[in-house]
Order: C-alpha cells, then sequence, then structure tokens
C-alpha cells in the first residue's frame, strides 16, 4: 500500500443506526413493551436525536408505502435490518424479505437463523452452509448482502460453529458476511449453565476459549482477525447479569438477561442494582471493533447497530427511556470512534490481539 492509499485508508467509512425495536419512549407510566409507535414518529425521533445516520427496521409488504413516505420525508435511510428465519418454513419469507430490501436501498439485511429445521433436526453445518450460499446468491443478484448474526438461540450460539462455517463459506471463494453481536458472547462470562449452552464450557473454563474482550486472543479478537465481521450491533451486557425479571417469554418460561442499561437508571426504572463497571467489557468489544476497522486495511466493517431493543431477554417491562439509552448508546460509540481516529493520527492505537 502506499502513502495515497494509507491516508485515503486512515479514516474509513462507519454509518452508526439504531434498531426500530428501541424507538420507544418510555417511562414509569409508560413500560417498556412490544407495541410500537407510528413509523413516521420512529423516524422523526431517530432523525431529531442528531446521533444516528439509519434506522434499522424491516419494512413489511403491508407498510412498505409508509416506510419509503417516512424515509423521504425525514431524510433518513433504512440500513441493516434483521429478521429471523426457520429453515423449512421461512424460504419464501426471506426471498421476499430480500426483494424488499432492495426495492428500498437497503445494502446489508441482518439473518438470524434457529438453531432447529421446521421438522426438529438441529441444522449441520453443511446445511447452513447451503443455506447461506442460496442466500447470497439471492441476494447479491439484487444487491443485498446477507450477514449471518450471532444470537442466542441460534445456530450460531454454538460458538465455535462460527468460524467452521465461515471457514467453510470461503473454501468456496464466497466472502463470509457476519454479524457480530458481542452481547451474546458478554453475557454468559461467569455463567457455567450459559457456556455449557454454547457448547464452550470446558474450553473457556480450561482457558482454550476466552470470552473476556480484554484478554489476549479472546472471541472477540478471533473473529474480527478472521476478516468476517461485517455488521456489529452494539447492545450492553453484564458478565453473568441478572436475567429480565420483568418479563417472561410467550410460552411462560424464564428470559434470560442479555440488555443492560447504558446509563443509571433512577430508582424503580430497572430491575436490579447497577453498577457503571459492568459496562466496560461491552464497551471493550466495541473498542476492539474500532480499533481493528481502522488499522487493517482488510476490514470490511460497514455499520453499527445500537441494539437495546423492547424484546423479554432485553428490555421489556423496564421503566427507563429505552430510545434515550440507544441515544446514549449512540454518543458512546461516536465518541469511541473520534478516539480510535485520533489515537491513530499520533501512532498510539495498539493492534488488536
Amino acid at each position: 500500500m502506499n502513502e495515497t492509499q494509507e491516508a485515503e485508508r486512515a479514516v474509513p467509512e462507519l454509518l452508526i443506526g439504531c434498531s426500530g425495536r428501541g424507538v420507544r419512549a418510555s417511562s414509569p407510566s409508560a413500560p417498556v413493551t412490544m407495541d410500537e409507535h407510528p413509523i413516521d414518529t420512529q423516524f422523526a425521533m431517530v432523525k431529531e436525536s442528531g446521533v444516528f445516520d439509519y434506522l434499522a427496521r424491516l419494512p413489511s409488504r403491508a407498510n412498505l408505502d409508509p416506510y419509503l413516505a417516512a424515509m423521504r420525508k425525514h431524510d433518513l435511510r433504512i440500513e441493516q435490518p434483521t429478521w429471523y428465519y426457520l429453515l423449512g418454513r421461512d424460504e419464501a419469507l426471506l426471498r421476499d424479505n430480500l426483494l424488499i430490501c432492495s426495492e428500498v436501498g437497503v445494502r446489508h439485511h441482518n439473518i438470524m437463523t434457529f438453531t432447529h429445521h421446521a421438522d426438529g433436526h438441529a441444522l449441520s453445518n453443511p446445511e447452513v452452509v447451503d443455506h447461506y450460499l442460496d442466500t447470497y446468491d439471492f441476494g447479491m443478484a439484487r444487491g443485498v448482502e446477507p450477514s449471518f448474526e450471532v444470537h442466542v438461540n441460534m445456530w450460531t450460539e454454538q460458538f465455535k460453529r462460527v468460524a467452521e462455517v465461515a471457514n467453510a463459506v470461503q473454501a468456496r471463494g464466497i466472502p463470509f458476511n457476519f454479524t457480530m453481536d458481542y452481547s451474546h458472547a458478554t453475557f454468559k462470562i461467569g455463567n457455567p449453565a450459559e457456556l455449557e449452552i454454547s457448547g464452550v464450557r470446558e474450553e473457556v473454563e480450561d482457558g482454550r476459549i476466552v470470552l473476556d474482550p480484554f484478554e489476549k486472543g479472546s472471541l472477540c479478537a478471533q473473529w474480527l482477525a478472521q476478516g468476517i465481521v461485517r455488521l456489529v450491533q452494539f447492545r450492553p451486557a453484564g458478565p453473568s447479569q441478572p436475567p429480565n425479571v420483568w418479563a417472561r417469554n410467550e410460552d411462560g418460561s424464564a428470559t434470560r438477561g442479555i440488555q443492560y442499561p447504558m446509563t443509571r437508571p433512577a430508582r424503580g426504572e430497572w430491575h436490579s442494582p447497577w453498577h457503571a463497571y459492568l459496562l466496560e467489557p461491552s464497551k471493550e468489544a466495541l473498542r476492539k471493533v474500532l480499533a481493528h476497522h481502522i488499522i487493517e486495511p482488510t476490514s470490511r466493517l460497514r455499520c453499527v447497530t445500537t441494539e437495546l431493543i423492547d424484546m423479554p431477554d432485553y428490555g421489556m417491562g423496564a421503566k427507563y427511556d429505552l430510545f434515550e439509552q440507544n441515544v446514549e448508546a449512540a454518543k458512546f460509540v461516536r465518541k469511541a470512534w473520534q478516539r480510535t481516529q485520533a489515537l491513530h493520527a499520533v501512532g498510539l492505537l495498539e493492534k488488536v490481539e
């Protein structure tokens, strides 16, 4: 790389957006529910905050026109929308959602694929590879890149499978696009039951796998080094944090706890004691992402979406202002990015290891 190319690479593009599931003006008198504000209101809130470049929300066929109208009215794009899919049931839905993305100008569709097939069997790695390649071919032909997310209840919750599937896809000469939401690793730190679910308890206990992003060779650093991270979702989660006792799953079962408030909630706004230091692993993972993005010419990162959301394992029932928590998260991302650029400019930014 010559000096001109190095200078051009010095400050790569980075877009910052807000999950549509986090655009809720909640409060003690109006706790977080799954009820959404009107589409135009959501766009207005995100635009007027002044800290976001896009809204991450996937329109349906039924509400496509209101989304397009709000995009034009507020001069705000949609990017990195997310949806979840059950193979054996949702193949047609996935293709239609990729078509919708193409129609509204979305370049990246974030995809969560459940661990099991509709017939009940657990997906094998070859099945996931075929699923990825089929989705990639269909999406790319329409200008939309799929990106597969690490997420609880999905095949990626088995963390070791991410590299295995990525390697198999790359062996076909196709890039593997990965969405890293490190909260799904952070909340498992120090939680043997959760580590067991991910199939890594023994490896973590003997040091062969490291989740803590402060340590060298962490899973965060490995995924970055593999060159697969295309999208990032930033949601703070505390190590082995309490479950969300203010919500239950649809089947009545207990929830997990995969969301930690970005700023101290007022008394009665959250169900558990809050400690600022528990945010640090989430913040460090984000810092690692930004450092890798500016240092490594091979970085493929496009977007960072704040993901403090409404669902049972996350913010449902909370009495803090959910949208303001996303605003604070975006401010942190922007400040961290500015600091990363400043350190890089004077040669003080450490390489991610």
